[in-house]
Formats: C-alpha cells, structure tokens, sequence
C-alpha cells in the first residue's frame, strides 16, 4: 500500500439533502454544479449562485472542502458568465473548480481558483498530465485506463516530480462508483444527433439507456437478441478491488450521482470510506467487500461492472434494464411531525401508509440528509396516554426513538425489499 494518510473520497451533491448526506457519510469532498454550465445541466440536481455560500459553509464546518463544476465545453457569449461564476466561486471561498474546457481553466487559474481536471479531459498519459500540470493540481485519469497504466501514470509523476499550481505533486484521482457512459469519457453526440441536445453541454437525453430494436431495413424482419438494452452499460463498481486500486498510488475517489437521492449518496459514500480506511490500517478483505456490496446493492444501481476497465476487463457489461435494480424499494409513507431532542424521538405522521415494528424507514431532508432507522419499537398517543403498538395504518400518528436528529417536515420512507411483482424504479 502506498504511504497515504487518507484517501480523498469525494461525493456528489445534486441538491441540500443530498450535500447533507455526503457529509453525514464522511466525504472529504462534494462536488456540485451552479446553473447551467455543467455536465448535469439539464437536470434539477443544480445548485443556484446564490447558494454558493451556505454550501462552501456546509462543507467546511465538516472540514470538507467544496468543489465547483464547471466542466461542459462553453462558447464566447457565456465566457462573461464564467468569469462572473468564478468570481463568486472565489469570493464564497470555493477550494476549487472542476473544468475541461481551457477557457475555463485558464482563467480560473488566473484568478488563483484552483483547478482539478475534468474527466472530460480524457487525460490517459504523461504529456498530457504535464501540460495540465501548469493550470491544475489534481487530475482525473480516463475511465477506460487500466490499472496498470494508471499506475505507470502515478510513477512517472513521482519519478519527475510534476507539481502543480500549489507546489504540491499532483494528485491523481480516477471515477471509482457510479452510471458509466457508452462513449470514451462521456464524449458522445448520440443525444445531440436524436434531439439536438448534447451531451458535451450537460444536456444529454440519455438514448442509450433504452431498449433498442434490430430490424432489416429490406425485408422489415426484427432480429432476435438476448439484451435490448445493448448501450446502456452496468454500473462501475470498485469496492471490491479497492486495495488494488489504492495501491497504484490513487489519492481521489470520485463517487458519481449528482441525480441521486440522498439515500445513495450517504450509503455510497459512508461504504467507500470505510473501505479506503480499511485499506490503509491493513484491514480490507473478501469478506468485508462482500459486507460492503450488499450495502452498495441497496440503493440505485443498473447492475455493477465489478473492476471496470482498471482491471482489464472485456467491456460488454450491459445492465439490462433502464432502471435501477436496487434490492431494497422505497415507498413514501410519512411525514416527520415533531422532533423531541431530549428524548431523540421522532413524531411520524403516517400521511400515505402503515408501518409496523420490525420494518425500516428512510427519514430525508435538506437538513437532515439522510437517516436509515430500524423500527424497533413504536408508540401512539390514546385516551390512556401513550401505549406501544405493533402497527399503525394510514392517518394515524405514532413515535419512534431515531439514532440522529430529525426535522419536520421531513419525508419519511418505507424500505423494503423489492419482488418480483415489483416493476424497476429509480429509488
């Protein structure tokens, strides 16, 4: 293992709830996106300018650092909108911006804005790492590099000590969880091509992920094939091989799913910090990377491409389905009522569902984040005062002791184990 004192694991955050989350599940780091000017530019999973300074506080009260992306290709009229993103970026003490684009770059780092490159960037050698190296002090290696070239990567910076801005080595961070895109680094037209909506300015339509049809233009026939979902790729999964991958001299993990909810986000999060701190005491095994799939397996996922391409894999791992997988299904049932601090007891207004004791719910805010909660025992309000129940239906009022605070109007959700009958969500 290489000599690290901790491993960076940075999480994504679409939204509050989300940035809570990753900070409840120990990220070094959160990424997010501002307005229009990312690669989830279409998606609601933005954050609006005038956030900036309560996430940058968020984050540094945890002693993470907030990462700005501004990582899509920009034209020459939203140039004055960078440089005014930046600057505000600066100003509410933003520690860096993520960028591909070298209009960006070059003046972010003009400014003195950090610079981390993007996986836009396809950076998959040397030359280009030290070109890079004089506007940026971190840099995301291509996904569809292996292990061993990322390593000869890490050695070479070692061995000619390429430092960036700050004066540090550069730092190499690789994608370790998350969506995998068809194309070399997510560089794809297909969306651009079907709706003139493209990919490269954060508005993709996602085509790939549907099932798709093969027929003979000359005859009409349809040809049969086992998978119809033949673009849409499995999601990437390292756990299981992290110690391989740390040992290469990685410094950053990047966690996808800026689109998530808070549940993947804490969930995703809390697992590959655990793991990366079980690498680094000599801790890491089968058995606990068994441990930690099954919790990866409980929230969105297309089926996981275990290794991805770090490890040399034949790439044709489909997923199968356009939804997620996830082992267990969430189900609103609930709202939080009232939180007793002194107590730690949650009123749980059951507005769309039961509940019964030995069931588990999701309790989700923008403060809150997200909070997994075995119920073990529950408690209504009657004539006789309180008395425990074993369930509750729709409309009634019970209480449940939580293992962290709560807020009202929080959204509670049963989880529960998806079934057969069960059609694929998105939870």
């Amino acid at each position: 293992m290489s000599p690290q004192s901790r491993i960076e694991i940075m999480a994504p955050a679409g939204s509050f709830e989300s940035l809570a989350a990753a900070l409840q599940g120990g990220a070094d780091s959160v990424y997010f996106g501002i307005g229009k000017l990312n690669m989830r530019s279409r998606a609601t999973a933005n954050f609006a300018e005038e956030d900036l300074p309560e996430i940058v506080a968020r984050c540094h009260e945890t002693g993470a650092k907030a990462y700005l992306t501004l990582n899509i290709i920009v034209y020459d009229e939203e140039l004055e909108t960078v440089r005014n993103l930046c600057a505000a970026a600066k100003a509410a003490g933003v520690d860096a911006v993520i960028a591909s684009d070298l209009a960006v770059i070059t003046h972010a780092h003009s400014i003195g804005l950090e610079v981390h490159m993007s996986v836009q960037a396809n950076v998959c050698n040397m030359a280009s790492v030290r070109f890079y190296a004089q506007y940026a002090d971190v840099v995301v290696l291509a996904r569809e590099l292996t292990l061993g070239q990322i390593r000869r990567i890490i050695d070479g910076i070692r061995d000619e000590g390429i430092r960036g801005p700050s004066g540090d080595l550069i730092r190499v961070e690789i994608f370790a969880h998350g969506a995998l895109c068809v194309a070399v680094s997510g560089k794809c037209h297909m969306s651009l091509a079907a709706y003139n909506s493209s990919a490269n300015r954060g508005a993709c339509f996602q085509n790939c992920r549907r099932a798709v049809r093969v027929t003979e233009e000359e005859t009409g026939n349809e040809l049969v094939i086992d998978n119809k979902y033949v673009m849409s790729p499995r999601d990437l999964c390292t756990v299981q091989v992290l110690d391989q991958i740390l040992d290469a001299g990685v410094s950053v993990l990047k966690l996808e799913g800026r689109g998530r909810s808070s549940d993947y986000v804490r969930t995703v999060t809390s697992v590959y910090r655990e793991a990366a701190r079980a690498c680094l005491e000599g801790a890491f095994s089968p058995a606990r990377a068994n441990a930690w799939m099954e919790r990866l397996e409980s929230v969105f996922n297309r089926g996981f491409w275990k290794g991805g391409y770090y490890l040399g894999v034949t790439w044709g791992e489909w997923s199968g389905s356009a939804n997620s997988r996830a082992a267990l299904l969430k189900i609103h049932i609930a709202k939080v009522g009232n939180f007793y601090r002194k107590n730690g007891v949650a009123e749980i207004c059951l507005e769309a569902g039961a509940l019964s004791t030995g069931q588990t719910i999701l309790i989700a805010g923008p403060t809150t984040g997200a909070v997994r909660v075995e119920v073990k025992a529950m408690r209504k309000e009657t004539e006789e005062g309180m008395v425990p129940v074993e369930s509750a239906g729709k409309g009634e009022t019970v209480y449940i002791v939580v293992p962290e605070q709560v807020r009202r109007r929080d959204k509670v959700y049963l989880l529960r184990p998806r079934r057969l009958e069960d059609a694929a969500g998105n939870n």
